[in-house]
C-alpha cells in the first residue's frame, strides 16, 4: 500500500524563518525543517479575543522530557500557564505497573522559567523547594542535558541526571488552532547517557535506553482537549535493531490534513503519518487508528497520574498514562512497524482555562 497520496504536501519540513512571529505579528505555521531562533509569542497579534496587552494571560509554556529505561520510565516537566506554573516529575515501573509522582504548583508562575530558544545554553528550570528540574538546551549540537531532584516523605527521593544526543531528525511544527492562534511543538528523539536513582535503586542509560524532549509553546482556546500517545526504544528496521519511535496527537488544529505533529522517528529520519483518532475503549484501553491503515494501534494502561482541578472558572482534567504497546504504524511505502510490548505514554487532557 502507497500512503503518499493520503499526506499532506505540508507535512513536508521547510526552511525555518528566524522568528515564529513576523513584524506584523502573524505566525507562520507549518513543518519546519531546524529550531527557531526567536520565538516572540507575546507579539502575535490577536491570538484570542482578549486585546494583545494581555496575550501573556491566555499564552502556555513548557518544556517536558520522558526517558524510557530498561525497568522504569521518567517523565518530567516545567509548565508556565501565565496565571501559575508547575513542576511535575513522574516515575512509571514497569515492573509494577505503579505510577510515583512529585509535584509542585508554583506561584507567581515567574517560579517556571522556560527558556527563550533551545540554543547555545539557553535553560529552562523550576524555582521551587521540592521538585527540582533544569535543562540545559544545546539543539544546535542535537545535544541536551537535563537534571532533578524529586522528595517527599510519602514516596521518598529521586534523583537523576542525563545527557542526550539526538539520533533523528526533529519534528518541528507550528499548528493553526484559529486564523493566527498558534500551537507551537517541537519534539527530538534522544540516546541517553546518564541515571536514575530512587530510594536506593540506580538505573543506568544503556544503548537501548531513550528519550524524547517537547517544547511547547501556544495559546490554547479557552475550552481545548487533546489526546496524546507517544513510544521510543528499539525497533527493527530493515532487519536491523535502531533507535525508533512515534508521535501521535489530536488536537484543535483546523485543518488535521495540513497541520499536525504525527510522525515516526528512525535513526537519522523521519516519515510522515495520517490524521489519527483516539477511541477511550475503557480506562485502561486505548484505541488509536487513521482512516487509511497507517495507523493502528492498542494502549494497554498500567497506571495514570491523574491532576484534577475543577472551580467553575479554571476546570482541569489530566490523565498522563503508561503501559504498553500492541499493533503498527507504517511509513509512506507501506512498511509496517511491529509496536508490541513497546512502551507507551499518552495524554488525555481537557482545559476550561
Amino acid at each position: 500500500m502507497d500512503f503518499n497520496k493520503f499526506l499532506s504536501d505540508k507535512r513536508n519540513p521547510v526552511p525555518t524563518p528566524d522568528n515564529i512571529v513576523d513584524a506584523s505579528g502573524h505566525c507562520h505555521f507549518g513543518t519546519f525543517d531546524t529550531e527557531f531562533k526567536k520565538m516572540d509569542f507575546l507579539k502575535v497579534n490577536k491570538p484570542s479575543k482578549l486585546p494583545n496587552f494581555m496575550n501573556k494571560l491566555r499564552l502556555t509554556l513548557w518544556e517536558a522530557t520522558e526517558i524510557n529505561f530498561d525497568k522504569v520510565v521518567l517523565l518530567t516537566a516545567v509548565c508556565d500557564m501565565a496565571i501559575f506554573g508547575t513542576v511535575l516529575t513522574v516515575l512509571y515501573d514497569k515492573r509494577t505497573k505503579k505510577v510515583t509522582a512529585w509535584q509542585e504548583m508554583l506561584i507567581p508562575a515567574s517560579k517556571a522559567v522556560i527558556s527563550k530558544n533551545l540554543l547555545n545554553g539557553s535553560e529552562t528550570y523550576a524555582k521551587s523547594k521540592n521538585v527540582k528540574l533544569h535543562y540545559i538546551n544545546e539543539f544546535q549540537k542535537g545535544e541536551a542535558t537535563v537534571w532533578g531532584t524529586a522528595n517527599s516523605k510519602k514516596d521518598g527521593m529521586l534523583d537523576y541526571r542525563v545527557k542526550l544526543t539526538r539520533v533523528s531528525k526533529p519534528s518541528i511544527v507550528s499548528i493553526p488552532f484559529g486564523d493566527n492562534r498558534p500551537l507551537y511543538s517541537q519534539k527530538d528523539l534522544f540516546s541517553v547517557e546518564g541515571y536514575l536513582d530512587y530510594n536506593g535503586e540506580r538505573f543506568i542509560a544503556d544503548g537501548s535506553t531513550t528519550a524524547i524532549i517537547d517544547d511547547h509553546r501556544g495559546y490554547y482556546p479557552r475550552q481545548a482537549h487533546y489526546d496524546w500517545v507517544t513510544t521510543m526504544g528499539r525497533n527493527t528496521v530493515n532487519g536491523k535493531e535502531q533507535y525508533f519511535g512515534f508521535n501521535l496527537t489530536r488536537n484543535q488544529s483546523i485543518n488535521q490534513d495540513d497541520f499536525n505533529e504525527n510522525l515516526i522517528w528512525f535513526e537519522n529520519e523521519t516519515t510522515r503519518l495520517t490524521p489519527v483518532i483516539f477511541r477511550h475503549e475503557n480506562d485502561k484501553l486505548w484505541h488509536v487508528q487513521d482512516e487509511h491503515g497507517m495507523v493502528d494501534l492498542y494502549f494497554d494502561i498500567g497506571d495514570e497520574f491523574l491532576m484534577k482541578v475543577t472551580s467553575g472558572i479554571i476546570n482541569i482534567d489530566y490523565h498522563i498514562t503508561f503501559g504498553s504497546l500492541r499493533g503498527y504504524v507504517a511509513s509512506p511505502d507501506g512498511t509496517q512497524y511491529c509496536l508490541d510490548g513497546m512502551v507507551g505514554i499518552g495524554e488525555d487532557k481537557s482545559l476550561l482555562f
